[in-house]
């Protein structure tokens, strides 16, 4: 059997980058996330964020790809944001994501960063925060 586990650093905003991840609602939101991703085999190790975005994590294995997985992940956590009524408008992720493979050497040097978000973001902007992350990458 093989065996494989590729770490994946993900990012992805809310749509237009709305700061719809309020503080009353964010850590529900990631919660759910983790909860729902590990229930359909989509181990999140970690995950946090801010207002607009959210850091992610994940450890594919040899039956999953980038893409599927984050389109699940997304989808699943817009749907039960609307369901649960948390915001009056609708709620939508961006398209868009930002995703790296990291080593296994620097998984807590990630989980630290995606842990220190907030505090983050009070020196930094995402989009300058992007830039630095992954260089030369469009904007969503």
């Amino acid at each position: 059997m093989s065996y494989v586990k590729i770490w994946i650093h993900a990012v992805w905003t809310t749509k237009y980058k709305k700061p719809l991840l309020n503080r009353e609602i964010r850590n529900d939101v990631f919660r759910h996330i983790k909860d729902q991703a590990n229930k359909k085999g989509i181990y999140v190790d970690f995950i946090n964020g801010h207002v607009d975005h959210v850091y992610c994590l994940i450890s594919l294995n040899a039956n999953q790809c980038v893409a599927d997985v984050l389109e699940q992940v997304k989808g699943e956590s817009s749907h039960w944001v609307n369901q649960k009524g948390f915001i009056k408008e609708k709620f939508v992720w961006q398209r868009k994501y930002y995703a790296v493979s990291i080593s296994r050497l620097h998984m807590e040097r990630v989980r630290d960063y995606i842990r220190n978000q907030e505090a983050h973001h009070t020196r930094q902007s995402l989009d300058d925060e992007i830039d630095e992350l992954f260089p030369g990458a469009p904007k969503p």
